[in-house]
């Protein structure tokens, strides 16, 4: 990731709201057969003090990424999209793109299946919570029957990373009224709106 002063992202907080707001993440690993890329949901890990996540792969995605054995990056992406030079003032510009993703590093470590079946149960309530009627992994005698049956295709990992880098970049090095010119486009009807991204621009702003 380009490295750009003014749009490092190092707040821890910030961090871990990416995470929360965003857990579907890309986990990257190079392994002895080259790069092989998977996709997973994954939470902030409630039982450590520094940063951590974790997750799980489906088998045999384990093997795939020969998980635990290397270093594997974790990427999270959270709101993005196109800006057009016309939003901005009559000097020459560019197209570009704001965007906020972080890049987790780290050797993963791997969960045993008692650890991995308390993960998956938190996974789930963390998602069914927001549904009318949510369905848990233990909300009933065959549910509980049901997960721990096929729990046994997963995996479990947490990650601690070693090193993180992230940025957020939502115009920050723009006049305050090309920032307002920006926001207001992202907030219309044109074929680039993006409420998201609004939101985040003014967040990063200090708006509430």
């Amino acid at each position: 990731m380009r490295r750009t002063p003014v749009f490092t992202l190092t707040d821890e907080a910030e961090l871990r709201r990416l995470i929360e707001q965003n857990p579907w993440i890309t986990l990257v690993s190079h392994t002895s057969k080259g790069l092989v890329a998977s996709h997973y949901a994954v939470l902030l890990d409630d039982t450590r003090d520094e940063l951590a996540i974790v997750g799980h792969v489906g088998r045999p995605d384990e093997r795939l990424h020969e998980l635990g054995a290397h270093e594997v990056m974790v990427i999270v992406q959270g709101p993005h999209g196109y800006i057009s030079p016309s939003w901005y003032d009559a000097d020459l510009a560019v197209p570009t793109w704001n965007f906020t993703s972080a890049h987790l590093s780290g050797v993963p470590e791997i969960l045993d299946a008692d650890e991995n079946l308390r993960v998956l149960d938190r996974l789930v309530e963390h998602f069914e919570q927001h549904v009318d009627a949510p369905r848990l992994m233990r909300g009933t005698a065959a549910d509980s029957a049901y997960a721990d049956a096929i729990s046994a295709g997963t995996v479990g990992f947490r990650l601690v990373p070693t090193r993180i880098e992230a940025k957020s970049k939502m115009s920050q090095n723009k006049p305050a009224e090309t920032v307002d010119r920006i926001i207001s486009e992202l907030e219309g009807d044109g074929p680039y709106a993006s409420e998201a991204l609004a939101a985040e621009m003014r967040r990063v702003r200090g708006e509430k």
